[in-house]
């Protein structure tokens, strides 16, 4: 499965749609107005999938995952030097990215490829390819991508 996020040009707050390989929306990202990144996933139905909330007052980001209602896990930052990475400590991620922060692979617990993440040079807003290997993985992957992305924003 692979899917395009894109930034919308004009936002008050973070708003993203995804798409798949023929241009059909697949997911629609609103933020909401909070202390740090709050960001709301629905559905094609307009039906709400998820939310991704940044904790602030972190010595690293830091982000709560919800899905369906419930609190799954966590997003969190690790401290690298080099190349940044993340941990999601709900079912064992780890998230590699490359020196100059484009691309990033999800790994499963056991180091099998869940997942690779490019981003798309010379565009007007932020937009990356998201390769999901298992389409069951595909919100959690969108998540991921999402606090990267919130991540990579704040630093700028």
């Amino acid at each position: 499965m692979k899917l395009m996020f894109k930034q919308r040009f004009f936002s008050w707050f973070d708003s993203y749609d995804i798409y798949d390989e023929q241009g059909n929306t697949v997911f629609t990202v609103k933020g909401k107005l909070a202390w740090g990144h709050k960001l709301e996933i629905y559905d094609r139905q307009n039906v709400h999938l998820g939310t991704l909330t940044e904790q602030v007052l972190t010595f690293l980001p830091r982000f709560h995952i919800q899905i369906n209602g419930e609190t799954i896990g966590t997003i969190t930052k690790e401290f690298t030097f080099f190349k940044p990475s993340f941990t999601v400590d709900c079912n064992g991620w780890k998230v590699e990215g490359s020196f100059m922060e484009w691309d990033y692979r999800l790994l499963s617990s056991n180091g099998n490829m869940v997942a690779s993440i490019e981003k798309q040079l010379f565009n007007f807003t932020d937009t990356y390819m998201i390769e999901v290997f298992h389409e069951t993985d595909g919100l959690l992957a969108l998540m991921v991508v999402l606090a990267i992305d919130a991540v990579k924003c704040d630093k700028n």
